[in-house]
């Protein structure tokens, strides 16, 4: 593992409820983890672009690989996002490499707003 390459800082938010100061509920995305990461597209799909009902669709694919780490470790594909660029990515992915504890492999896709 090249730590050289990680170089590129990311954040992870969790999906949870937000309780406001009059005790209101809602549910919403708060900050849960920081750390350097090395940023790698999936198969040369990251500037992907379809076209479906007259509109230009992003299917932007990438991978973000992370240091292993408890806070890392505790990260899932259904309550867990990557924020990186100002842009929103969704995990579809978590690769543990083998087990080796060394790192961590996140492929994720770019979130359509």
């Amino acid at each position: 593992m090249d730590i050289a390459a990680m170089n590129v800082r990311i954040n992870f938010q969790k999906n949870g409820v937000i309780v406001d100061k009059i005790s209101n509920h809602t549910n919403g995305w708060s900050e849960f983890y920081s750390c350097f990461a090395t940023i790698s597209d999936s198969a040369g799909k990251s500037s992907a672009e379809d076209t479906a009902a007259g509109l230009i669709v992003d299917h932007s694919d990438i991978s973000f690989t992370v240091r292993f780490c408890k806070k890392a470790m505790a990260v899932s594909s259904t309550n867990f996002r990557i924020l990186w660029n100002e842009e929103v990515y969704n995990i579809v992915k978590i690769d543990h490499l083998n087990l080796k504890k060394h790192a961590l492999k996140f492929k994720c896709e770019k979130e359509r707003l």
